[in-house]
């Protein structure tokens, strides 16, 4: 069962697990970066040098370049000698180096921005003691230490600034490589692709017969740009292969910090942890009992009905999916260091994907679908994980009116999205700002379906009795005054008249009369 409560791995024992030749990627690693005749722009060699601003600078550097010429990463390594590569070991030891009271990792963390992945590693070769720095590639832009950004010219560490021509071409790769076109494990043998990726659930979700050869499944996950052949007549297997279908995804290093973290509160604050949960799985393979966890979660009401006693989610499971659904393939994929988060109180569960949305909250129900990881979305609409384009949030509208739900809330920070769900409550608990965004949420969803708005589709939206129609007629009029609804035919009686989203009257007044689009 993937998604339990299981004791989660270390780094260092995802980097040591062993393949079906009983060789390690660290390994394998290690003796690769041995083997180069020199320093390269994505390798530095170092004895026993500790001095943090190096290590920064290097960092920067190795981001840079690994990006720049396309590469997952970039090497630091401690204990070779830089001129003949002679394994000396290191006394350097990065967990318990210091700056100030600080500890070094942490600080480097603090003085690199944006955020990004870098390990350190210990390793033993010829009983001497190594020490890796492994650095991802920079995350959609240069990567700054101390506010300068670096890069590798040679073998040599240069400030970016001074190389205009090199920093041109590396905001050009940033322009132009999508994060899932990337590579997860580079130049492997077919039957380790198989073993790391969930290859019976591609089919699986695809509604495909698995193929009996190895050559046509992996000719299969090529099409969908899971896997790509090299010229060595190996394979590589992408980002977007590592993060839907990993078997483990803590052995991708350019995605495991993606992986989806499920987190229950005991109340209404974050003071008390009941449980926490991180994905092993790929989104896609893993996708099913991630959604089953999180229900397995939720507060469930009982009820009896025809003598039979039965229980139902307090959330709409389907709501909860497609949100889910969302913050998967709309996060921005370029932040590094954070994945999408799902966070369960008492009385509301937030769910959170890194970066902004690249169209306003306000207008998630009713805007032609934008997202920034194409690839990503399309492959998972088409494993069915998630719906059609555009009617996610219809749906989400839908079922949270159906469960007579307050509206849901949407927050977005420098570096993130959150959507709140919140538990069933009356409407004298919900103050103005909730009554006003449900009214609103009401509106859009009806004028989205071609259905009119009136004080009798609020009544019923809110539960209010025919005779406390004023309450509906008190409702409406504080979105109207909040400037988020509007009254499409103000000249018409207070009971015949019809509230549309604000930004309806804006349109209709920029088309000529009779407008043939029928507004």
């Amino acid at each position: 069962m993937v998604w339990s409560n299981s004791m989660l791995w270390t780094r260092n024992e995802v980097a040591l697990i062993k393949d079906s030749n009983g060789i390690s990627h660290l390994d394998s690693l290690i003796n690769e970066l041995l083997s180069l005749s020199a320093e390269t722009t994505y390798l530095e060699l170092k004895q026993d040098n500790a001095d943090k601003e190096m290590i920064g600078r290097n960092i920067s550097a190795l981001s840079n370049s690994a990006a720049l010429y396309e590469r997952e990463s970039g090497y630091l390594l401690w204990g070779i000698h830089d001129k003949d590569h002679s394994i000396v070991g290191t006394a350097f030891d990065p967990f318990k180096a210091k700056v100030g009271n600080q500890n070094l990792i942490n600080w480097l963390s603090t003085q690199l921005q944006p955020q990004m992945n870098f390990e350190f590693i210990d390793y033993e070769m010829d009983g001497k003691r190594l020490v890796l720095l492994e650095v991802g590639r920079a995350p959609g832009r240069p990567v700054r230490f101390k506010n300068d950004a670096f890069i590798r010219v040679g073998n040599y560490t240069k400030n970016l600034k001074d190389h205009a021509n090199l920093e041109r071409n590396l905001w050009r790769k940033f322009e132009t490589t999508k994060f899932e076109s990337g590579v997860a494990t580079h130049n492997v043998e077919g039957s380790r692709v198989l073993e790391l990726l969930d290859f019976p659930a591609y089919f699986e979700l695809m509604e495909m017969p698995l193929p009996t050869g190895s050559d046509q499944i992996l000719d299969m996950l090529e099409r969908d740009r899971i896997v790509e052949r090299t010229d060595s007549a190996k394979w590589s297997i992408t980002n977007l292969g590592a993060i839907l279908f990993a078997r483990d995804i803590r052995q991708f290093r350019s995605v495991e910090r993606k992986a989806v973290r499920v987190v229950q509160y005991k109340g209404k604050s974050r003071i008390e942890t009941i449980k926490e949960q991180v994905g092993v799985q790929g989104y896609a393979n893993g996708f099913q009992g991630m959604i089953g966890y999180i229900n397995g979660l939720l507060p469930r009401n009982e009820f009896i009905a025809q003598a039979l006693r039965s229980s139902v989610t307090m959330y709409p499971e389907l709501a909860i999916r497609e949100l889910v659904a969302n913050a998967l393939i709309h996060q921005d994929l370029t932040i590094s260091g954070t994945g999408p988060m799902i966070e369960i109180f008492d009385g509301r569960i937030e769910i959170t994907n890194p970066g902004t949305p690249l169209m306003k909250p306000e207008r998630f129900i009713d805007s032609p679908p934008r997202s920034r990881n194409e690839i990503l979305g399309n492959l998972m609409r088409r494993l069915r994980i998630c719906e059609e384009r555009g009617t996610g949030w219809d749906k989400v509208a839908t079922f949270i009116e159906a469960y007579q739900l307050p509206a849901p809330l949407v927050e977005v920070t420098n570096d993130h999205t959150r959507v709140t769900l919140y538990s069933h409550r009356e409407l004298r608990e919900m103050d103005r700002t909730e009554r006003v965004r449900a009214v609103y949420l009401h509106t859009v969803l009806r004028y989205v379906t071609h259905e009119k708005v009136t004080n009798t589709t609020i009544r019923e939206r809110f539960g209010i009795e025919k005779q406390n129609s004023a309450r509906a007629s008190n409702l409406l009029k504080d979105a109207v005054e909040d400037g988020w609804i509007a009254v499409r035919n103000p000249d018409a009686g207070r009971a015949m008249r019809e509230y549309v989203p604000f930004w309806v009257v804006a349109l209709e007044r920029q088309l000529p009369r009779n407008s043939p689009l029928g507004f």
